[in-house]
């Protein structure tokens, strides 16, 4: 069909009947579609009037990151003390290895916990595209002036238990939405990490020392990247990519996430 349109296209302009036709042809694809697979919420699965949603209770029980917050950490401020560009004592005291991080929303029990383990362990990939919209709009300002996305990658043989890379999915759905090329392959996981889950924060910090290698022949001296991942606890994994990106010859990382954990706000 898209072969089809294409070459009706490159004759000229179609016909307003055959415009109208196909309008009503999607609009009628799409209810069928809805008949068949009704619209559910993202999260609890609720019915809703519209796919890749959350209905309006989740919505509410999300805890979006907005401004007033931190420049490095993007960790939010309890207050508005009036000024752009403030740190965060965290920040001030243990400065992070990559420039800066946005995340769309804090990671806790309730709806943003379950998109992320769904998205990571449940086979929803579907779940990629209204997240990584999200994650867009909240990384905005890095992304304006970013030459490359790079996800976090995984170790070959977690790829090969869990069949694929949430970070890549999301950072290939940011790059549709933004146009910023995408990468999955510009770093590689070379040592198999146990699960950070569980680990202090120098626990999480060791076990990443060493875990990831820019990939041969990766031209990426220079230039402005934007890590992607699905969930930035510690920071241990970000500042690990970012420390191997920099030592390569890259001008600036930045890092972008779906959820964030946040203490002490």
């Amino acid at each position: 069909m898209d072969g089809n349109f294409a070459l009706a296209s490159d004759e000229g302009p179609a016909p307003e009947g055959g415009r109208r036709a196909f309008r009503l042809a999607l609009g009628l694809a799409k209810r069928a579609i809805d008949t068949l697979y009704p619209p559910t919420c993202l999260a609890c699965r609720a019915a809703i009037g519209a796919h890749g949603a959350l209905c309006p209770r989740c919505w509410s029980a999300m805890r979006f990151i907005e401004r007033p917050y931190c420049e490095r950490l993007g960790t939010p401020f309890e207050q508005d003390l009036g000024q752009d560009g403030l740190l965060s004592p965290q920040a001030v005291a243990d400065p992070p290895v990559f420039a800066r991080a946005r995340a769309v929303v804090r990671f806790e029990d309730g709806p943003a916990r379950k998109l992320v383990h769904r998205l990571k362990y449940s086979d929803r990939a579907e779940l990629a595209r209204p997240i990584g919209r999200w994650m867009a709009r909240a990384g905005a300002e890095l992304l304006a002036d970013a030459d490359l996305l790079v996800p976090v990658p995984l170790h070959p043989l977690r790829l090969w238990r869990r069949r694929f890379n949430q970070a890549a999915a999301l950072a290939r759905e940011i790059s549709q939405e933004t146009g910023v090329t995408c990468d999955p392959g510009a770093l590689r996981r070379v040592k198999a990490t146990k699960s950070q889950v569980g680990l202090s924060r120098n626990q999480r910090a060791e076990n990443v020392q060493g875990a990831f290698r820019v990939a041969e022949g990766a031209d990426l001296k220079g230039r402005k990247i934007v890590l992607v991942d699905d969930v930035l606890t510690s920071g241990a994994t970000l500042n690990a990519a970012s420390r191997i990106l920099l030592r390569a010859g890259v001008a600036r990382v930045d890092a972008l996430v779906f959820a964030r954990v946040v203490t002490g706000a």
